[in-house]
């Protein structure tokens, strides 16, 4: 039988839908990883003549090499770039932290049933969770695991195949908006996670700040999760 996760909620969207399995982005999403991230970025924004202020906010959710190429910066070498970019991330991750109440939760849940789908290259990937004291998964598709960067599907269709399950039997949480357009264009059902969040945005999904409140029981056919609740439309 496959397992299966409920979720207990109050949205007229997802309301007392079973789940597959639950898909979760990394950075913004089960921790933060933004004070390390910018300032590696600005670092590399100064050097290039860049506005440091309004490139930060473009950063976030994609890969390095596609912010980089979106930029056209005359002589620079976006995978030459990136790289740059990945080792001096990796070097440091002193300011990376798990979101409130991600690291109980995530025990809870069954290895077979839960994913990370990332943008970050995976040595940075483990680097940052191990950071934050998080279990890795068995399934995690980093940025190397995918032709197309998010907010292409690819990523969380191929966690869900990796898993054995449809995609659209999924919930996805997310924080940025090409993740939780990559969610949604898998068919996905898709949680924003607002913890990481410095304004306030509509989304046409439910939001979660954190997950403090949130615990998961095993049951015979699965996982019930419990306290995931939102306010009606």
């Amino acid at each position: 039988m496959t397992a299966r996760v409920s979720l207990a909620m109050d949205h007229t969207d997802i309301a007392a839908k079973r789940f597959a399995a639950l898909l979760f982005d990394m950075d913004g999403t089960i921790l933060s990883s933004i004070a390390s991230a910018e300032r590696v970025w600005a670092d590399w924004a100064r050097n290039h003549g860049l506005d440091v202020e309004s490139f930060l906010p473009t950063i976030h959710g994609i890969q390095a090499v596609e912010t980089i190429r979106r930029l056209d910066l005359p002589g620079v070498d976006p995978v030459v770039e990136a790289e740059r970019i990945l080792r001096a991330e990796i070097d440091d991750v002193q300011d990376v932290e798990a979101i409130a109440g991600v690291a109980a939760f995530l025990e809870r849940l069954p290895a077979e049933r839960w994913a990370i789908v990332t943008s970050a290259p995976r040595a940075l990937a483990e680097r940052r969770i191990a950071a934050a004291s998080l279990p890795i998964p068995p399934v995690l598709i980093a940025a190397e695991d995918v032709e197309r960067s998010k907010p292409a599907p690819d990523g969380y269709l191929l966690a869900a195949a990796r898993l054995q399950v449809e995609a659209g039997d999924c919930l996805v949480f997310e924080d940025a908006a090409a993740g939780i357009e990559s969610g949604a264009a898998a068919g996905a059902s898709v949680v924003v996670v607002t913890a990481t969040h410095r304004h306030t945005v509509e989304w046409p999904h439910p939001a979660i700040v954190h997950y403090e409140g949130l615990h998961a029981t095993r049951e015979e056919d699965g996982v019930t999760v419990h306290g995931l609740m939102f306010p009606r439309a």
